[in-house]
């Protein structure tokens, strides 16, 4: 699903214009990035949770030319799906 079709979903759901979707959409991504950069965690209860996790400095290799390389550290987003999602998926 892109986000577009994402928007049509809430916008059909909650009876909002398109407009107004867009930007609850875009609020909440907003959200879970600013909880990610200040806390470190987002909890939807029943939903899942978000997190932010340091990925460690590694050496890699270039496929190309087979060349090492070295992989700066990084913190990266992790997702972790909550029971009420598992559920509905399963």
């Amino acid at each position: 699903m892109s986000k577009t079709e994402l928007v049509e979903l809430v916008a059909a759901e909650t009876e909002l214009s398109k407009a107004a979707a867009a930007r609850a959409v875009d609020a909440v991504f907003n959200a879970v990035t600013t909880g990610l950069k200040k806390e470190g965690k987002v909890t939807l209860v029943g939903f899942g949770t978000f997190s932010a996790k340091k990925r460690a400095a590694r050496e890699g290799i270039n496929p190309l030319t087979k060349e090492p390389l070295k992989i700066p550290a990084k913190t990266v987003a992790s997702f972790k799906a909550g029971s009420k999602l598992k559920d509905a998926l399963n």
